[in-house]
């Protein structure tokens, strides 16, 4: 049986095999166990080889696209055993979320490589058409990857490594997170080039550049699986995973509704708030490649303290009075708050639209304005404290200035109305704005 599953031939008829019985119907879980052994032989890249027999023999890309992700599944399961890491874990737990994401990555990555091999073959003109619309949006769905799956793991995973001082594994993977984003967005492009190009070289140029990005996609999943989860799962605690359950839903996910299964008792810990030193049992704990990687290396565990004597301690981080006045007076817009009982409170300092004096300070709004719009402030302030309305806005223009003026109410975590916050800003020097600048053009 070994000898026969080492016969490319033989495991491509065993696989066309397989797939008919799928596009037939038959039972998938009684196909896993009569397939298994086949599944665990096959490479991902020989898949769309074998799809490409089916091909000639009559089955469309469209239907075999129907099975790819049952067949994708049955082998994923039975190759990298990433069901069992899962299944390890409780629904909901972020780490058990980066698993779930990282299988439909790759079958998105492999139905990309199928259907570019498809575009290359086909004569059918309009099957040319409706692949090559399918392309489109599988590559417009690998962008997701790098705004959520990637994003998230560079904004709340890396930070608990750094502070324990393992900083090099994080900046390869977000170099490495880089890369893909970027031939992702030229895979988009080249795709949109189709009218610039003869069929055959446009055809050939992206089964070869889809190839190139399944690869490199498929690549990061194993580093991901095998090296940067287990390595996760052996150091971060309950409260560390708690703290990052509570934040990922600001960035999202990819193709994955985590559940809420995993409800932790334990605090959630912020990275700053960690004891980041390494025990010795925790390194052996780790995968053999992080060993490797940290073996030799002098971590030095970030043990800054973030809160300082004196600090503000705000909803999201700490300031001393200096710093946040320094903000205030930096922002590009100017700030007036007028508080519950209709009393000017504080205003930002540096460059202002409308002049203010500390004489304002504790002076009702209203007689901070002429007696004509006086009227206008009322009705504003009124219907805030009622909850009619959420903002008020106006722009104007103040000679070479496009002034922009925005008034909103403020809340308590109760409800109960604080007072109203003024944001004026000049927004000339924006409306000018064209292209884009990505580069840094000082001259030293």
């Amino acid at each position: 049986m070994t000898e026969l599953l080492n016969n490319r031939e033989y495991k491509k008829e065993k696989m066309k095999e397989l797939l008919k019985k799928i596009h037939k119907g038959e039972n998938v879980e009684k196909l896993k166990e009569e397939f298994k052994d086949l599944l665990r032989s096959i490479s991902p890249l020989e898949i769309p080889l074998i799809e490409q027999e089916l091909v000639k023999e009559g089955i469309s890309a469209y239907e075999i696209a129907k099975m790819c992700d049952i067949h994708v599944e049955l082998f994923r399961e039975a190759v990298s055993g990433v069901g069992e890491k899962e299944k390890e874990l409780p629904d909901g737990h972020p780490l058990r979320t980066l698993y779930e994401e990282n299988r439909e990555i790759t079958k998105d990555a492999e139905m990309v490589n199928l259907y570019a091999s498809t575009l290359a073959t086909t004569k059918d003109e309009n099957m040319k058409k409706e692949i090559l619309g399918v392309l489109k949006g599988l590559a417009n769905q690998l962008r997701a990857i790098g705004f959520t799956h990637y994003t998230r793991e560079e904004m709340l995973i890396f930070p608990y490594l750094e502070r324990r001082g393992i900083t090099a594994v994080p900046t390869v993977l977000w170099r490495k997170h880089d890369e893909n984003r970027v031939m992702i967005k030229q895979f988009v492009e080249l795709l949109n080039r189709v009218d610039e190009m003869q069929w055959e070289e446009f055809a050939n140029t992206v089964k070869e550049k889809a190839q190139e990005l399944s690869r490199a996609i498929i690549d990061m999943v194993f580093r991901e699986d095998n090296i940067l989860y287990p390595t996760l799962k052996a150091l971060l605690s309950e409260g560390e995973w708690r703290a990052i359950k509570e934040q990922e839903n600001m960035i999202g996910y990819y193709k994955v509704k985590p559940g809420d299964e995993w409800r932790p008792k334990e605090k959630p810990l912020q990275p700053y708030e960690i004891d980041p030193t390494l025990t010795a049992e925790q390194i052996l704990g780790l995968p053999k490649e992080m060993q490797m990687v940290l073996r030799g290396q002098k971590l030095e565990a970030d043990r800054t303290e973030v809160k300082r004597k004196g600090d503000l301690e705000l909803e999201t981080g700490y300031l001393s009075m200096e710093e946040l006045n320094a903000i205030f007076k930096h922002l590009p817009i100017d700030i007036t708050f007028v508080d519950k009982d209709d009393r000017v409170r504080f205003f930002s300092g540096g460059e202002r639209i409308f002049a203010r004096t500390p004489s304002v300070i504790g002076r009702p709004v209203q007689l901070c304005h002429p007696p004509k719009s006086v009227y206008v402030v009322n009705k504003i302030l009124k219907a805030f404290k009622e909850g009619r309305k959420k903002e008020a806005t106006f722009w104007l223009k103040l000679g070479e200035k496009y002034v922009y003026i925005k008034y909103v109410p403020l809340f308590d975590r109760y409800g109960n109305y604080m007072g109203t916050l003024e944001m004026t800003m000049d927004t000339e020097p924006y409306r000018r704005i064209e292209g884009e600048k990505r580069l840094l053009d000082w001259r030293d």
